[in-house]
């Protein structure tokens, strides 16, 4: 079976600025692959050249088993895709502008789109210009999944959702998947990649640096943990636990960093009283720097 995304050395420079360099990526069917970078680290510019919105300075993308500049047409025939910076006609209501993306597809189950619509608590009926930023994300998403495509293209698509629309959003990506359909995910939060995606591409300045399992990415999470107790602890206790760092106890606070599994300084945390735990997930710039180095390796 061939695979849904496949691109080979796929580089874009917009003049002597760097854009994406050397991109080797595979989708598969049913695949959720979520594309995870700082902003301007070339998501983005990714999306584009697979839409053949810009074209690429070398290399390939093929989607579909089709060459994603010659055959673009057919392609997005079978896509569905929400950009990042999201542009809506501000004069109509949710509901024309979606009819108006249907007659462009040649027609959609509309009684589809209207469980989407009840799904995201959007109300079609109100004019576009009236909405919140949130809830002109949610037509956004209506209108990219209502047409039920093979592939979806989805560029930071929960941006401005709250945590309930997130987790309705993470259900609707969880029935695509179970349908064989694949989703390429852009998105610079890590915990909503762990959360829907089966693999990881991770993107810095330009340049892939690692291609892993979500299994594999979670066992390297890096958090910063800070555990408050009823009264005074003493550190031993917490001194050379495993993928537990940077160990400070004080005024009956501890203070680590733990690289993947908490259960080792959960349970030396049982022995005392705790009151609180408090866990910081660290920036996407950390998390590289700490997993692969700083400066031109990282790049």
């Amino acid at each position: 079976m061939r695979p849904v995304i496949h691109t080979e050395n796929l580089t874009k420079f917009y003049g002597k600025q760097r854009g994406v360099l050397d991109l080797d990526i595979l989708v598969e069917s049913g695949e959720v692959f979520g594309f995870l970078g700082p902003n301007g680290a070339g998501k983005t510019t990714t999306i584009r050249v697979l839409l053949d919105f810009i074209r690429p300075t070398r290399g390939r993308a093929v989607i579909f088993g089709l060459d994603a500049q010659e055959q673009s047409t057919e392609i997005r025939r079978r896509i569905g895709y929400l950009p990042g910076e999201l542009e809506l006609y501000e004069k109509l209501s949710g509901a024309e502008l979606l009819r108006y993306f249907a007659n462009l597809r040649g027609g959609v189950d509309w009684s589809y789109v209207e469980e989407l619509a009840e799904r995201f608590d959007c109300d079609l009926a109100k004019h576009i210009r009236s909405l919140s930023r949130g809830n002109k994300q949610k037509i956004g998403l209506i209108q990219a999944f209502m047409n039920k495509p093979e592939l979806l293209i989805l560029d930071e698509p929960t941006s401005g959702l709250d945590p309930l629309m997130q987790h309705e959003f993470a259900h609707l990506i969880g029935e695509v998947k179970s349908e064989g359909r694949a989703v390429f995910v852009s998105s610079h939060i890590m915990p909503e990649v762990e959360h829907i995606c089966d693999h990881v591409g991770i993107i810095r300045e330009g340049q892939l640096v690692a291609i892993e399992d979500i299994e594999t990415l979670k066992g390297r999470a890096i958090r910063r943990l800070e555990i408050h107790f009823s009264s005074s602890v003493p550190p031993e206790p917490f001194a050379n636990l495993p993928g537990v760092q940077d160990v400070l106890v004080a005024d009956g606070i501890l203070r680590c960093t733990v690289k993947g599994s908490l259960d080792a300084v959960i349970k030396a945390a049982a022995q005392f009283e705790v009151v609180n735990i408090i866990s910081q997930e660290p920036s996407l710039e950390e998390i590289f720097l700490a997993y692969y180095g700083g400066g031109d390796h990282a790049a």
